[in-house]
């Protein structure tokens, strides 16, 4: 079967118009934005893509380190709760991340289902997504 048959076209649409929307987003916030925010907002989205497209043998064995003394457990406990009120400060934003990692889980559920490996599945959203992030920004400094 053809790849292109495979593809999941409803979730990679969506999975663009997220992104799209944050490369607006981060374009009319920061007017001319700086190369640094971009840097930071490609770092942010491929380590986002690779965590959900990790396989979970691989997360446990990260997780058992992380919780291995009772320091590090600690600080993974005050981190949780830190994050936790910025969640609760910031909603508006909080909202914003929600809908793209589930644009992002949906994405990769869809080509799971359709039988890609995670390298294939971690390539096509990375792409999709650094697509509509770049789409975004040159969607706002058009208009």
């Amino acid at each position: 079967m053809s790849i292109l048959k495979r593809l999941p076209f409803v979730s990679l649409v969506l999975l663009l118009l997220t992104y799209t929307t944050l490369g607006w987003v981060i374009s009319k916030t920061y007017a001319p934005a700086p190369w640094f925010i971009w840097l930071l907002a490609v770092i942010a989205i491929l380590v986002v893509l690779a965590g959900l497209t990790i396989s979970w043998r691989r997360l446990t064995e990260y997780s058992f380190v992380l919780f291995k003394s009772n320091l590090k457990s600690f600080s993974i406990t005050v981190l949780a709760a830190f994050l936790f009120f910025l969640m609760i400060a910031q909603f508006r934003v909080f909202l914003d991340t929600l809908v793209i990692i589930a644009a992002a889980v949906l994405g990769k559920i869809d080509f799971q289902t359709a039988g890609f490996t995670d390298g294939q599945a971690f390539c096509f959203l990375s792409i999709f997504s650094l697509t509509g992030l770049a789409l975004g920004a040159l969607i706002h400094k058009l208009i």
